[in-house]
């Protein structure tokens, strides 16, 4: 529906959720279901998709390692535009808008250029994945915390991690996008005293029909990768729980 020529449209950044459609909230559901236009990224299952009217408008942005079909300051800008066109533009975003989404930055820009915004949770991947592979990220007398990090980073920078306080061993650590830096994440937790034989595990299309786990440890991580041909979206979860997780998958 075109928005009013003096009024502005509304965003909603919406958590997709790990994959499966029926881990979509139901208020998420709603707004798939009666949005004028849908902009989503590549981890956007087509059958989430699917749930949306056949003739609303879709507008892939997509994001993979090393190739960008929009950057985010373009993506920015798109839903801003958008909001002068149309009243309900759906910012439909792979697990939580806030968790390693950039939701927050779509959101400060929104803001800034005086268009209306709300935000609707989705399962981020730690939780979906994990809970899907029987990966608890606590245990009682095993893990008392949970760290999620981000393999990732802006190019031309490096990893910004603080990584001493990764090395508690009652630690669980998540690391989201961390294939393609594995090598230098695994040495680095290693030097700031996390042990090498840390139980580790490698999820991919974690709570999808195409899941994937493999056990491991730190220190092995990336032979495991290598000899998986592990592919993103993968998620790296270290720490002692994988040692009831194997348990409770009867490995």
């Amino acid at each position: 529906m075109q928005a009013d020529q003096h009024e502005k449209g509304r965003v909603i950044l919406v958590g997709a959720g790990p994959g499966d459609p029926d881990l979509l909230t139901i208020r998420a559901l709603r707004y798939i279901q009666s949005g004028d236009v849908i902009v989503h990224d590549r981890l956007v299952s087509d059958e989430i998709l699917a749930l949306a009217p056949k003739d609303v408008k879709k507008v892939f942005v997509g994001k993979a390692p090393g190739h960008h079909i929009l950057k985010q300051e373009e993506i920015n800008e798109l839903l801003v535009d958008l909001a002068q066109e149309h009243k309900l533009i759906i910012r439909l975003k792979g697990g939580d808008p806030f968790v390693f989404g950039r939701g927050s930055e779509e959101a400060e820009h929104l803001i800034m250029a005086g268009i209306d915004y709300d935000v609707v949770p989705g399962i981020t991947a730690a939780a979906g994945c994990g809970a899907a592979a029987r990966i608890p990220l606590t245990h009682r007398g095993l893990a008392r915390s949970v760290r999620f990090i981000t393999g990732h980073h802006k190019e031309g920078a490096g990893l910004d991690i603080n990584w001493a306080s990764l090395s508690d061993p009652e630690m669980t650590v998540v690391i989201y996008m961390g294939l393609k830096n594995l090598d230098a994440i695994v040495e680095k937790m290693i030097e700031a005293g996390r042990v090498p034989t840390t139980p580790a595990a490698i999820v991919e299309n974690g709570a999808t029909d195409k899941q994937r786990i493999a056990y491991t440890t730190l220190q092995d991580l990336p032979k495991t990768r290598t000899e998986g041909d592990f592919k993103p979206p993968s998620l790296l979860i270290v720490g002692h729980v994988i040692e009831i997780a194997k348990f409770l998958n009867n490995v």
